[in-house]
């Protein structure tokens, strides 16, 4: 039963930007640290951003620090992922996710998770 909905991938290529959306299809999550996490073929899924429910905080994986942004919309209730200056490496599915446990950068703090949304940077 899918609860979150990520739209916005696609195919770009180097140094180019795309905006991520994710928003619930069944259930609201206004009171959830909302993330985004990627997999990249072979690899396991790794985070890359996170936000706090009242979105007073985010975080960032290293290798996204500056180009990424992510952020909330409690009205409609969507969690956005600008990505800028974008890479090859950056190729992957994009998972949005809700959960309430600590800390927001580990995966299994996370209860919801959406289906992907595929991203290719070429070069």
């Amino acid at each position: 039963q899918v609860q979150l909905v990520e739209s916005g991938g696609g195919l770009v290529q180097a140094g180019g930007s795309l905006r991520l959306s994710c928003a619930p299809s069944r259930r609201t999550f206004g009171n959830y640290n909302m993330g985004w996490f990627r997999q990249a073929p072979g690899k396991e899924r790794e985070f890359v951003a996170a936000i706090r429910w009242n979105g007073g905080s985010t975080f960032y994986t290293t290798s996204v620090e500056g180009r990424f942004t992510i952020s909330r919309d409690n009205a409609p209730n969507t969690v956005n992922l600008q990505m800028n200056s974008l890479k090859p490496e950056d190729t992957a599915v994009y998972y949005c996710a809700a959960g309430i446990a600590e800390p927001l950068m580990e995966k299994v703090n996370y209860a919801y998770w959406g289906q992907g949304t595929q991203v290719t940077v070429s070069s």
